[in-house]
């Protein structure tokens, strides 16, 4: 059986060609995209860091969240991603938040998954409506988060 490609093995290799360092903020994943990335060859050389932001006060007083912003929305992955990136120095970084379930949460269904990024050019945001249990949507968004790593690097360009 052909073995698919490993995203992390990916982003180790373009992140080593293109010379930049990365962050992350997390709130929905609790870590599990820094333990993902940081398995990658070489990553002491080019993974600063993460941020486990699970309590809104530490997004706001960490990671510059305006007061009163939505936990589950795009302007909370927005600034996750830029704080971290901020905070930790690093070129490009993704951020994760939204709700694992079981159960719906402040109005967001189970599932619903914001994933910001930032780089040099500025940021943006992914939606993701994703289904199974808490462990099947996190491990997902997960997998989503890597994947946009690799896209937003790759829009750095050389």
């Amino acid at each position: 059986m052909r073995r698919l490609p490993d995203p992390v093995e990916r982003l180790a290799t373009l992140v080593a060609e293109r010379a930049v360092t990365l962050a992350v903020a997390e709130s929905l994943t609790s870590g599990k995209l820094a333990a993902e990335i940081g398995r990658g060859e070489g990553a002491q050389d080019w993974f600063a860091g993460g941020m486990v932001a699970y309590q809104t006060r530490v997004k706001e007083n960490v990671l510059g969240l305006p007061p009163g912003t939505d936990p589950c929305s795009a302007e909370c992955a927005e600034q996750l991603a830029r704080g971290a990136m901020a905070l930790l120095g690093a070129d490009v970084a993704v951020s994760t938040t939204g709700v694992g379930g079981p159960d719906p949460q402040d109005g967001h269904d189970a599932g619903t998954v914001y994933l910001g990024w930032a780089n040099r050019h500025g940021s943006g945001h992914r939606l993701l409506a994703l289904d199974g249990s808490p462990e099947e949507v996190l491990d997902a968004a997960v997998d989503a988060a890597l994947h946009l790593f690799i896209e937003t690097v790759e829009r750095l360009g050389r």
